[in-house]
Formats: C-alpha cells, structure tokens, sequence
C-alpha cells in the first residue's frame, strides 16, 4: 500500500524538504510514503474559483485511479492519535492507496471536496504549507507506530 500525499505547491524551505525526508524513510516498505507537488495556479487577475479549478485538474492528475481521495480541509473531521491510527489501519486492510490531497492558498475547489471520501483537519490553527506536509507525515508515522505497537505515542 502506498500513502501519496499530492501537495499544491513545488517550493519549501530546506528545513521542511529535511523534515520530510526523514520521516518517509522511516516507514516500512510495505507503507511507502510518496509526496507529489503538484504546481500552484500562478495568482493575478484569476478569481478563486478559477485558480480553484486549475489546480484541481493537477491535483487531479497526480492521484492514481482507484486511489481513496482524502481531503485536507479546515472543515474536515478533527483525529486524534488513536482515531487516525484506526484509519490507517483501515486503510491498509483496504489494501488500496490512499492520496492526501493539500490544497493550495485558497484551499481546494468545492466540487473536489465534495468528491473525496473523507476530509481530515489536522488542527484548528492556520498552519503554512510547508508545515502541514511535515506535520501530516510525523502523524501517519505516530499512526502506523501506534498500529505496531512502537512506544512512540505516550498516553
């Protein structure tokens, strides 16, 4: 099974390429963990829901078929450790990829929203880009720890 987190946005700073890094080599080979940065709509005079679908076609794109579609979104259900540990779980019994999608700077178009099978929140707070990709992997690896019963999460 593959996670593949398809993020709008081709440039982070080094600190966060480092982040990553270090956290997708931790995974087993049976999770692989992939990042595809999709380009951002260039911003001028495009109004949102323009910029909105252009990206949403390269998001789109980057998502193999047949891949369950998870949707990170402000309006998604809140996890805590355990639950997203259960849904990594059920996820690899499901034994199909999972794609991750983060939107861009104004977030993901409404349609591709509505379409994916479920829309996560990893916090309340606005959280920069290059953040939520480090933050999103450090938590699908507590997650997949958890499941193989690492101390890594402390109750």
């Amino acid at each position: 099974m593959r996670l593949l987190v398809v993020a709008v946005g081709q440039r982070v700073p080094d600190w966060a390429a480092a982040a990553w890094d270090d956290y997708a080599k931790r995974f087993p080979p049976e999770l692989r963990v992939e990042l595809k940065a999709v380009k951002a709509e260039p911003r001028g005079l495009r109004n949102v829901d323009q910029l909105q679908a252009a990206e949403r076609d390269r998001i789109a794109a980057a998502i193999p078929r047949g891949a369950r579609v998870v949707a990170l979104d402000e309006r998604g259900t809140a996890l805590s450790t355990q639950a997203l540990a259960a849904r990594l779980k059920g996820w690899q019994l499901d034994a199909a990829d999972v794609a991750l999608v983060i939107g861009g700077p104004d977030g993901l178009a409404p349609d591709f929203r509505a379409a994916a099978h479920e829309r996560i929140r990893l916090s309340d707070l606005t959280l920069p880009h290059a953040m939520v990709r480090v933050l999103l992997v450090e938590q699908l690896y507590r997650a997949w720890s958890v499941n193989a019963g690492h101390p890594y999460h402390r109750e």
